[in-house]
């Protein structure tokens, strides 16, 4: 009898969860950047969790759209930041030339809301962590 009063419960809930809209949010970045082996121009993007496992990237100005994988859920730091970001890691290289020393910006963290992180890169060597704020976006 006890599982007949919950069963309705959790059907309501699973609905819920299904008919929520997939989490997304808006970026300036002042930068190009790297992510899954592929090279971003500096510009206005969407991110948007598109899948299990999965972000997608549309670049604004041409609409093109990447997905790209994560290999974690991030647990969010206590209080949890209100705003989306983009982590990224800071890297400094000598390629292709090995004679001038370049800045390159791999996506590393997205952050679509207080509580919905991914980790898409991990930079093992030195780096620096350049953080660009978004705002949420309502599909």
């Amino acid at each position: 009898m006890r599982r007949l009063a919950v069963l309705p419960i959790v059907i309501a809930a699973l609905a819920l969860a299904a008919a929520a809209p997939p989490a997304q949010a808006t970026f300036k970045v002042p930068f190009k950047f790297e992510s899954g082996g592929k090279k971003f121009p500096a510009g206005d993007y969407v991110v948007t969790k598109t899948g299990e496992g999965q972000i997608t990237v549309q670049q604004v100005s041409l609409g093109k759209e990447t997905v790209l994988p994560f290999s974690q859920e991030l647990t969010p730091a206590e209080p949890p930041g209100a705003e989306p970001r983009l982590v990224f890691d800071e890297v400094g290289t000598f390629e292709p030339s090995y004679t001038e020393y370049f800045t390159v910006y791999v996506l590393a963290e997205v952050w679509l809301s207080g509580k919905d992180g991914y980790l898409i890169h991990t930079t093992k060597g030195a780096h620096k962590n350049q953080v660009v704020k978004g705002e949420a976006r309502k599909k």
